[in-house]
C-alpha cells in the first residue's frame, strides 16, 4: 500500500499557501470591515434599523453565493488550465463565466427594484421592519451587477495566482463605503443624513469603484492573461459544455445555500425584531472569524487545480493530508477565540437592547463551536473534493445536508417553541455533522479528477 505521509515536506506547498492566502484573507477582512462598517454606523439608530438592514441585505447575500458559483466556475476550471499553461483557455473561460453571471445580476436587480416590498415580505411579517428593508433594498439592488463583474474578474485573476488585486480593490472600496457611510447615514460633511438609505447609497458607489479598478487593472496593468475588451465577446462551444458540466453543479450549490440562508431569515424572521438583530451581530462575527479560513481554504483550491492539472496526483494526497491538519487546528484556534471576544464584540453595538444582547451571546456561543467544524470541512469539500474535480458529489452533499437536516430541523424546533438559541444551533448543525462525510471522502482519494483538454496552445 502508497504511504503518504501526514505533514507534506515539500516547502512549495506553504509557500504557495501563504503566497496566496494572505491576500485572499485580508482581502476578506476589508470585505467585511465594510460590512461592518454598515452594522456598526447603523447599530447607532437602533435595533429596527440593523433589523431591515439585515433582512434587506438577505437579496445581497443571494447574489454573493450565485456569483460565487460563477467565481468558483471560473476558478476550478481556469487554474487547472493554468497548470497546462493554456491561457486561451482561461479568457473563454472567463468570458463565459461573466456572461452568466450578468445575466443573473440583471435580473435579480430588476425584480428587487420594481417589487421590493414583496420581497422583504418573504422574510418577515413586522411591518416596520419591511418599510425599513424595502427602502433599503430598492437603492442597494442596483449595486448588484457591479458586483457581479469584479467577483469574476478577481476569480480570473486568482486562478493565475494573482490574488493581489483583489486586496487592493477591495481596500479601494472600504475607503470609499466607509467615508460615505459616515457622512451620508448621520448627514456629515453637508450631506444630508439619510439614516439606511445613506448605507445603500454608499455599499452602491463603492461597489462601483471597485468595479472600475478592476477593469483598468484587467485591460491596462495585467500581463498573465492579456485580457482585452473583445475577449468577453469570444466564446468557445466546447469549453461552454464544460463550464455548464462542471459548473452547474458548483451554481446549483451556491443555489442551494442561498436557499438555506433565506430559510435561515424566514425562521428567525418569524421572531421578533431583537432575535433578528442578535442574528445579525452573531452572523457578523462568524464572517470575521471566516475570513483567514476562506482565505486559506481558497488558496488551497488554488494549488490543488493546478496540482491536478499538471498531473501531480500522488504529491496531492500529501497535501490532502497536511489540509486536513492544518485546517482543523485552525478551527480549533478559531472557536477558543471567537469565545474570548464574544463580549467586547456585542459591547460594540452600543445601540443594541439588553434583549437583543443577551440573544446575541447566546448565538456566538453557537458559533464558537459550530466554526470547529466549518474550518476543516469546508477547506475539506471546496478546497480539495470540489476544487480537485469531484463537483457533483459537493452539490449533493449540500443538498442533502440542507434539504433534510438542517431546514428541517430548526423548522420544528421553532414549530414546537423552542428557544431561540436552539432554533439557531439547529441552523449550524450541519457545520458539525458534514465533517464526518469529509473525512472519509478525502481520505478516499477518489475524488482527484483532471477536467481540462487538450488544447493547441502551448505551455
Amino acid at each position: 500500500m502508497e504511504s503518504i505521509p501526514l505533514i507534506t515536506r515539500d516547502r512549495s506547498f506553504y509557500q504557495s499557501l501563504v503566497h496566496l492566502a494572505i491576500p485572499v484573507a485580508l482581502q476578506n477582512l476589508i470585505t467585511f470591515a465594510v460590512n461592518f462598517a454598515d452594522n456598526l454606523m447603523v447599530g447607532a439608530l437602533g435595533d429596527l434599523a440593523i433589523s431591515g438592514v439585515y433582512i434587506g441585505g438577505q437579496l445581497q447575500t443571494l447574489v454573493q453565493l450565485f456569483s460565487g458559483g460563477i467565481e468558483g466556475a471560473i476558478l476550478i476550471l481556469a487554474a487547472q488550465y493554468w497548470g497546462r499553461g493554456d491561457k486561451r483557455s482561461i479568457r473563454r473561460i472567463l468570458s463565459i463565466g461573466t456572461h452568466f453571471s450578468l445575466g443573473f445580476g440583471l435580473l435579480l436587480t430588476a425584480v428587487c427594484f420594481s417589487v421590493p416590498h414583496r420581497i422583504i415580505a418573504i422574510f418577515t411579517h413586522d411591518p416596520a421592519v419591511i418599510q425599513s428593508g424595502a427602502e433599503y433594498l430598492r437603492i442597494v439592488c442596483l449595486s448588484y451587477v457591479f458586483f457581479c463583474l469584479t467577483q469574476a474578474l478577481i476569480a480570473a485573476m486568482r486562478s493565475v495566482e494573482v490574488a493581489r488585486i483583489g486586496m487592493v480593490v477591495s481596500s479601494i472600496s472600504l475607503v470609499v463605503n466607509i467615508s460615505l457611510n459616515y457622512a451620508l447615514i448621520f448627514g456629515k460633511f453637508g450631506m444630508p443624513a439619510l439614516g439606511i438609505k445613506g448605507a445603500a447609497l454608499a455599499t452602491l458607489v463603492s461597489r462601483i469603484v471597485e468595479m472600475a479598478v478592476m477593469v483598468i487593472y484587467v485591460f491596462r496593468v495585467d500581463r498573465r492573461l492579456q485580457m482585452a475588451p473583445g475577449d468577453f465577446l469570444k466564446t468557445d462551444p466546447v469549453l461552454r459544455r464544460d463550464f455548464l458540466r462542471y459548473g452547474l453543479p458548483i451554481i446549483g450549490g451556491q443555489v442551494i445555500w442561498s436557499i438555506n440562508m433565506m430559510g435561515n431569515s424566514m425562521i428567525l424572521g418569524r421572531f421578533d425584531q431583537y432575535v433578528i438583530a442578535a442574528a445579525s451581530i452573531a452572523n457578523t462575527l462568524q464572517t470575521l472569524a471566516y475570513v483567514a479560513m476562506n482565505g486559506m481554504s481558497s488558496a488551497v483550491g488554488i494549488i490543488t487545480g493546478k496540482t491536478i492539472g499538471a498531473g501531480k496526483t500522488k504529491l496531492m494526497k500529501e497535501y490532502a493530508r497536511t489540509t486536513q491538519i492544518l485546517f482543523l487546528a485552525l478551527g480549533l484556534l478559531t472557536g477558543l477565540v471567537i469565545t474570548l471576544i464574544k463580549p467586547t464584540f456585542i459591547h460594540l453595538y452600543s445601540g443594541i437592547t439588553p434583549e437583543a444582547a443577551g440573544y446575541a451571546w447566546q448565538f456566538c456561543t453557537v458559533i464558537s463551536v459550530s466554526m470547529v467544524g466549518t474550518c476543516y470541512q469546508a477547506a475539506c469539500l471546496f478546497g480539495l473534493v470540489k476544487s480537485g474535480g469531484d463537483i457533483g458529489f459537493v452539490f449533493k452533499n449540500d443538498t442533502i445536508f440542507v434539504c433534510f437536516v438542517v431546514l428541517p430541523s430548526a423548522i420544528l424546533a421553532a414549530h414546537f417553541g423552542a428557544p431561540a438559541w436552539v432554533v439557531y444551533a439547529c441552523l449550524k448543525c450541519d457545520q458539525i455533522l458534514k465533517c464526518i462525510v469529509a473525512f472519509f471522502k478525502i481520505n478516499s482519494f477518489n475524488w482527484m479528477k483532471n477536467l481540462t483538454r487538450d488544447t493547441t496552445e502551448a505551455p
